[in-house]
C-alpha cells in the first residue's frame, strides 16, 4: 500500500506531502498505482521548480518520495498561489486513486504541518 500522508499548515495549505510504500496493485515495475502517484509528485516537484521559481526539499526515492516548502516566508503571493494549486492537484489526484482503487492500495490522510527549526507554520 502507499500510505499518502498531506501536511497542512494552520492556514489549511498544504506544506509537506509524503507517498511511502507500494501500491502492490500490480508486478514490481510494472505497478500503475505506483507509477502514478509517482508521476504526478514528480510532477509537481518539478512545477515548483519550473514555474513557481523556488526549489522545494524533496527526496525521490524507490518507495519514499517526499516533498516540503521549507522557506515559506521568503515566497511572494503569487508563488504561494502557485504551490498551493500545485501541492492540491498531488492530493486530488492521490484522493482519486484511492476513490477509484480502494485503500487497500492508496490511502491518503491528513495531518497537521510541523514546521522544522520552529519557524512559522
Amino acid at each position: 500500500m502507499i500510505k499518502v500522508s498531506l501536511a497542512k499548515n494552520n492556514a489549511g495549505l498544504i506544506r509537506k506531502f509524503s507517498a511511502k510504500g507500494h501500491a502492490g496493485y500490480g508486478p514490481y515495475g510494472e505497478d500503475i498505482l505506483c507509477a502514478a502517484v509517482s508521476a504526478i509528485a514528480q510532477t509537481v516537484i518539478g512545477s515548483l521548480q519550473d514555474i513557481a521559481g523556488f526549489n522545494p526539499d524533496y527526496i525521490l526515492q524507490d518507495g519514499d518520495i517526499r516533498c516540503e516548502i521549507l522557506d515559506f516566508d521568503s515566497l511572494t503571493d503569487h508563488q504561494i498561489e502557485i504551490a498551493r494549486i500545485l501541492m492540491e492537484s498531488f492530493a486530488v489526484g492521490c484522493k482519486q486513486f484511492e476513490a477509484s482503487y480502494g485503500s487497500d492500495f492508496v490511502k491518503v490522510k491528513e495531518v497537521r504541518y510541523q514546521q522544522r527549526g520552529g519557524a512559522r507554520a
